[in-house]
């Protein structure tokens, strides 16, 4: 059977880059994730087949011996062409070829070999030295959920492995769900020296109560009363590094986006940090007698309409 094209399963031609193979997978894995489709075996088999052509794809050493037919699509070794041919058919291999039944009868081919059983060890032991040769350890796959902050901010995470093994997993501020983390040399062991698979890592960022991610800039809203929307004031509001203090400008309206810079998405690899973008949501909160009478006593100015766009529009 053929081994499967990792071009082919991530549908991108074999001149992608590496962000074009990242966003084919990412795609195919937000459809096919286990986790959003539940007993879906096909759903599954895809999403696997996603992972490792990206795991074998991402790594440039591995997609170069796969284009040059030094490895399958499963990252196997590849025998080279002829290889079993040669072996028989040299001078090695002449001695295993079947004695002449009738040699030694007058009518049989003078210096044809005999077969040794005894070869039959050397043979098969020269096959499998080839096959247990020095080859690089499998890549580990594995999946680790994170909070919301904890990928904004960047933070170093535990997991648990299936072994009992801990592996400690850094978080680079601005992690975005489903990323795949690669861990050099934290797979499983090589063989004959030969250097250890790595630790691929799937992230899914768990969902903030009250932030929202949109590129390196959050959004979130925050309840003002009456009285703060029309006279204005400073209020302390949660940012993913602590609170700080905003200006809701005088008579503010119910929706007024206000912006606190570089409070958004952490700093990473010299990219500035992202803004945390604030729409102001109007609540009346506790209502008295004082505020009733006040607003009896109180006319909005002639004319004065809130839903007449509404209308114009219907």
């Amino acid at each position: 059977m053929a081994s499967p094209d990792p071009y082919e399963i991530l549908g991108v031609s074999r001149t992608a880059d590496t962000d074009t193979i990242r966003k084919a997978f990412r795609k195919i894995a937000k459809t096919n994730h286990p986790d959003l489709n539940p007993g879906d075996k096909a759903a599954e088999e895809r999403f696997k087949a996603a992972n490792a052509a990206n795991d074998l794809l991402s790594d440039p050493e591995r997609r170069a011996r796969y284009d040059r037919g030094e490895i399958d699509g499963t990252g196997q070794e590849v025998p080279p062409r002829g290889y079993y041919r040669d072996a028989a058919e040299g001078a090695q291999g002449a001695r295993y070829r079947p004695r002449d039944p009738f040699a030694g009868m007058g009518g049989g081919t003078a210096g044809a070999a005999s077969f040794d059983p005894d070869d039959l060890e050397d043979i098969l032991g020269m096959f499998r030295s080839r096959e247990s040769g020095p080859r690089r350890g499998r890549d580990a796959h594995y999946q680790l959920s994170v909070d919301f902050l904890d990928a904004v901010n960047g933070a170093t995470r535990r997991l648990t492995l299936p072994d009992g093994r801990d592996l400690d997993v850094r978080i680079p501020p601005g992690l975005e769900d489903g990323q795949v983390l690669r861990l050099r040399g934290r797979g499983l062991p090589g063989i004959q020296g030969a250097p250890d698979g790595d630790a691929l890592i799937e992230v899914t960022v768990r969902a903030h109560p009250f932030f929202q991610r949109a590129g390196r800039d959050l959004r979130m809203e925050v309840p003002v009363t009456l009285r703060e929307a029309v006279l204005g004031a400073r209020i302390a509001v949660p940012t993913p590094r602590g609170e700080v203090m905003l200006t809701v400008p005088p008579r503010s309206e119910a929706g007024t986006l206000l912006r606190l810079r570089g409070r958004g998405v952490a700093e990473s690899g010299g990219t500035p940090a992202g803004d945390l973008l604030v729409t102001l949501r109007l609540v009346l909160g506790p209502v008295d007698e004082t505020l009733e009478a006040l607003l009896r006593d109180w006319s909005p100015p002639a004319g004065e309409d809130p839903r007449a766009e509404m209308r114009r529009r219907a």
